[in-house]
């Protein structure tokens, strides 16, 4: 599927986002995130690792579109506990 991040068009397909994102260690996740297989990656991270493009490049909702479209499911973290 053809998916336009950061003014670039990149031709993805659901297979590809999962075999890009093996081996790639998940950083904490703190807002929007994508669920590849049992992992949750922050979408920035996804973004990132699919298309080789500095964070800056590129915004969060770009990157959910794109894999929304896909098939991938997205979420957003629920805030921290603030406990008393």
């Amino acid at each position: 599927m053809r998916c336009v991040i950061a003014r670039f068009p990149f031709d993805l397909t659901k297979s590809g986002v999962v075999e890009s994102m093996k081996g790639v260690t998940p950083e904490l996740v703190t807002g929007e995130f994508v669920i590849v297989g049992r992992r949750h990656y922050p979408a920035k991270q996804v973004g990132q690792v699919i298309t080789r493009q500095d964070r800056r490049d590129f915004s969060t909702g770009e990157v959910l579109r794109a894999m929304t479209q896909l098939g991938f499911t997205c979420r957003t973290a629920p805030p921290p506990y603030a406990g008393l």
